[in-house]
């Protein structure tokens, strides 16, 4: 069941059209993005890096700057601790390469997701103390290390935390920041930066962009624009929203890497089979990041980055290869856990449950979080996922818009030995005797209501196909890139006659439909999804006469109603408009 909600935002549509030199579509998707004035919809039309922020205005971002130009010039040691997923993975190499270029003595470490866990622990502490390092500066972690960051002090180390992480808080909800030497964090509540939004590595660059302007003037516009590209990468992979700066990271970022010469990158492309010219979000997303954090997953993370710093092409080939086996290995890992989940629900009383907490002992736990994402997607439930690992528990939850899975967790902190995280995604451990204890407290607890459990599916504009040009296909383009909070306008039209259908797709996941509205203009449509579910949709509205028709690509009598998105399709040098259906019913 889902349930279709049309925006219906008033404006004066005639002005915006003027004012902006948009069609009325463009106009209403802007109005439906919430803008108001058409200076703000000209800023959103035509992002620039003028659009960046100052980096002196993040708190501690000054004073790190003058503690790590003094280490740079008595030769200190310095030590970068980064994290294992790609937005820890590039943060790390944003501030390296800027430390190297600035001829620091420098080097990095990343923790084992596995052996260590997320962030800085006390046993790299140690290592970092043994090893003569003078400065840590973490990135992508370090917010939450209170005893660590401690411990370092006490043996005399210098430390600057970059990170965006949540705070943690004292039970009388006070906000608890580490005594490092700097800490930059937009999330704390005394900084004035105003964009909260950055993740790790854009607070890592903002670091590095301000480094660069004062120590080398002359050659930092060019240097940190290119580390900007890599900065485009993490934000998209750590899901940050696309707007405000986010929006102008990603839209020129993307611009960057279609020109980018960086080695490991151009490899791992390759491999991939990802047209460096039409490189999109998608790629981003889909097939980079997760190709990087394959290697933090099943492998060590340094993979990952040490393929971003190569400078040999043989090199840069063998790695490319290894971290998109990883990546190929992890999703039939996914594949084979996801089905063993679903399995678990459906043959008990969890799937009646508003939290899905489901325990796969035999899990990799790198791929929990994943694995959560898809029952996430399946039930449109918060999800965790639980597995066995050598000091108990772990696991990884992903939630809904109308649950604040940090905050439901934090209530049950008892259960839990380490947990941490935000609104939409947390990691726990615990003790095995508290699994079905936090199964019912979450579950007793819960303000989640079966409304909140429907789907909604917001429609922008309900769109006839005859409002489909190419024209209009091109300027949807003006909204891009499209991501979380920046999601691509969705069109809708009602009661389409369905003329023909045909499975495609390499596993049979995808349908071409011939479609037909009331007025008479024909689209192909292209649907990929559960397939054998669609058949049954129509089989129970039309008659299974009407389906078995269908299946086997024979004229039907069927209709539909579709939420969708226009593309154009080409082909041996022909094109053709097509809608991509995302909803049906």
């Amino acid at each position: 069941m889902e349930n279709w909600v049309l925006k219906n935002r008033k404006a004066d549509f005639q002005m915006i059209m003027q004012q902006c030199g948009v069609s009325e579509v463009i106009a209403r998707c802007l109005v439906n993005k919430g803008f108001e004035k058409p200076e703000e919809m000209e800023r959103f039309l035509h992002p620039g890096l003028e659009q960046l922020r100052e980096p002196l205005l993040m708190k501690d971002l000054q004073k790190a700057c003058d503690i790590l130009k003094d280490k740079l010039a008595k030769g200190r040691r310095i030590r970068i601790i980064g994290d294992y997923d790609v937005d820890g993975v590039v943060a790390t190499y944003v501030l390296y390469r800027t430390f190297t270029e600035l001829g620091a003595r420098v080097d990095y470490e990343i923790p084992d997701r596995i052996k260590d866990g997320y962030g800085i622990n006390m046993n790299m502490v140690e290592a970092a103390h043994e090893a003569g390092i003078d400065t840590i500066v973490t990135c992508d972690n370090g917010i939450a290390a209170l005893e660590q960051v401690e411990k370092a002090k006490a043996y005399g180390m210098t430390v600057i935390v970059t990170d965006h992480h949540s705070l943690v808080q004292s039970e009388e909800g006070e906000a608890l920041i580490p005594a490092a030497d700097a800490v930059l964090n937009p999330q704390q509540p005394d900084c004035g930066y105003p964009f909260k939004g950055l993740c790790g590595a854009a607070v890592a660059y903002k670091l590095s962009q301000a480094l660069l302007e004062d120590i080398c003037p002359d050659k930092s516009q060019a240097f940190a624009g290119e580390l900007l590209s890599y900065v485009a990468i993490a934000t998209v992979c750590d899901v940050m929203e696309l707007v405000d700066e986010n929006r102008v990271i990603v839209r020129y970022g993307l611009e960057l890497l279609k020109k980018t010469k960086n080695r490991g990158l151009l490899a791992l492309m390759d491999v991939s089979s990802v047209d460096k010219e039409q490189l999109n979000v998608f790629h981003l997303g889909f097939v980079i990041g997760p190709c990087l954090n394959a290697s933090g997953r099943l492998d060590t993370a340094k993979k990952g980055l040490e393929l971003l710093l190569s400078d040999d092409e043989e090199r840069a080939v063998r790695l490319a290869d290894e971290v998109k086996s990883l990546n190929e290995l992890r999703k039939s890992m996914t594949a084979e856990n996801v089905e063993k989940a679903i399995a678990i629900i459906e043959g008990s009383d969890i799937k009646d449950h508003k939290v899905l907490v489901v325990h796969l002992p035999d899990c990799h736990e790198s791929i929990a979080g994943i694995i959560a994402g898809r029952l996430r997607e399946r039930y449109h439930k918060p999800a965790i996922v639980l597995t066995d690992a050598e000091s108990g528990v772990k696991g990884s939850g992903r939630s809904i818009e109308a649950y604040n899975m940090y905050e439901e967790l934090s209530k049950c902190r008892g259960l839990c030995l380490k947990m941490g995280g935000h609104p939409m995604a947390a990691g726990l451990s615990l003790i095995p005797e508290n699994v079905d204890a936090l199964r019912t407290a979450l579950n007793q607890n819960t303000s989640l209501t079966e409304e909140m459990l429907v789907p909604k599916v917001t429609i922008d504009i309900l769109l006839p196909l005859g409002y489909i040009t190419e024209e209009l296909v091109n300027e949807l383009k003006l909204l891009e890139p499209f991501g979380k909070g920046n999601e691509k306008p969705l069109f809708a039209e009602k009661d389409l006659s369905i003329r023909s259908a045909f499975v495609i797709g390499k596993n049979g996941n995808g349908l071409r439909l011939r479609v037909k509205n009331r007025y008479g203009r024909e689209m192909d449509a292209i649907y990929f999804g559960d397939v054998n579910e669609f058949f049954a949709y129509i089989g129970k509205i039309h008659g299974e006469e009407e389906a078995r028709r269908m299946k086997t690509g024979r004229g039907t009598k069927a209709t539909i109603s579709v939420t969708y998105f226009p593309k154009i399709n080409e082909y041996n040098g022909f094109k053709n408009l097509q809608l991509m259906i995302q909803n049906y019913r």
